[in-house]
């Protein structure tokens, strides 16, 4: 049962919360129209669209990606604020245990962690998917791949020198397949190669293919050929930002899709999905760590708890980035490198919390 000053704690909690995302998300825009209005106006952009396909789902993203970091500091702001205000004071010498003043904060916290995992698992793929598809046609610079190479099921290997999507082809287009004893038995090159949207059919331009086949081969070449291939064009040629744009499944599926193709790019995705767990779970450690760093009231008033708190903020964003680098160019674990600042922090937060008791 909720106690009064446990529902003034949460409705205090909630509402900071909500105010300073608000203002942030605010000072983002002003920020991102200023770098970007120029070139929608200049490729047509329609204003329903720029506030409600882009802008709309740009809170969405980058409010729920920050979410923790301003979980974090609402519990300064306003914990130091009821400081300030001797409202801490009767809590604190009222007999109970300090775990009972912790408690709304916890209930606030899970509530904005719930509703964060929701969104980053779910809901914020979506958003990210239409808003970088605006950003696509409104804005971004033209989509280039260069010297992709990759392995495929079926032992074979693909390669091209380059691709963009306005031009929609690949040059240098190049197969080769083996056999369980790592010989060639398949070669095909071909100058240009276009895959039609939606299917795995592809169109090769100023081919030669070569069958290897013992005690003789054929050679084929011709001037255009319409074939099928097991992959597609949207494998092959994809934004760093594909895996903001898929579902927990989805992500998944496409991590143990890279796997077989033995893709450098597995590492950063198996970041963005645990960051998705880990980044929610963060704001039950910052809440911990601002209630304690910001329920005494200190000289230097709230000032000194914000800047307190910002040097946390910097301190954890640090520790990740650190970390992920690690996983991307070491093949330092990626689970590990995610969690293992929220693990850090978790032994920061218990000593600053023992330490409040005292």
């Amino acid at each position: 049962m909720l106690s009064i000053i446990d529902r003034y704690i949460i409705r205090k909690f909630l509402t900071t919360f909500f105010f300073m995302l608000g203002i942030i998300m605010l000072f983002a825009m002003v920020f991102d129209i200023s770098a970007k209005l120029s070139e929608f106006i200049s490729n047509k952009a329609p204003l329903s669209g720029i506030f409600l396909d882009y802008y709309l789902n740009f809170i969405l993203f980058y409010g729920n990606m920050f979410s923790s970091m301003i979980i974090f500091l609402s519990v300064i702001w306003f914990t130091a604020k009821m400081a300030q205000d001797t409202e801490i004071i009767p809590i604190w010498f009222s007999g109970r245990p300090l775990t009972r003043f912790y408690r709304p904060y916890l209930i606030g916290a899970t509530v904005l962690m719930l509703i964060s995992l929701v969104l980053n698992h779910f809901i914020v793929p979506w958003a990210n998917n239409n808003r970088l598809a605006f950003e696509e046609k409104y804005y971004s610079d033209e989509m280039s791949v260069e010297d992709y190479h990759a392995d495929y099921p079926g032992n074979q290997s693909v390669y091209f020198s380059n691709y963009t999507n306005s031009e929609g082809q690949v040059h240098d287009f190049t197969i080769q397949r083996w056999n369980d004893s790592n010989e060639v038995v398949y070669f095909l090159k071909a100058r240009y190669a276009k895959n039609y949207p939606g299917t795995n059919k592809w169109q090769l331009k100023d081919y030669y293919e070569k069958d290897i086949l013992f005690p003789e081969g054929t050679l084929k070449f011709g001037a255009k050929k319409d074939t099928v291939f097991n992959f597609v064009m949207e494998e092959m040629a994809q934004r760093q930002t594909i895996a903001e744009t898929m579902t927990f499944s989805e992500l998944k599926n496409l991590i143990s899709r890279e796997k077989l193709k033995g893709s450098a790019a597995v590492s950063s995705y198996e970041i963005e999905l645990h960051q998705r767990t880990s980044y929610p779970f963060a704001a039950y450690i910052l809440t911990i760590i601002g209630v304690a760093v910001s329920s005494q009231k200190k000289r230097g008033g709230i000032g000194l708890n914000i800047a307190i708190g910002l040097g946390f903020v910097f301190i954890y964003i640090f520790a990740m980035k650190m970390t992920t680098v690690a996983a991307i160019n070491v093949g330092f674990s990626t689970l590990l490198a995610v969690w293992i600042p929220n693990i850090l922090f978790s032994i920061v937060a218990y000593v600053l919390y023992r330490f409040a008791q005292k």
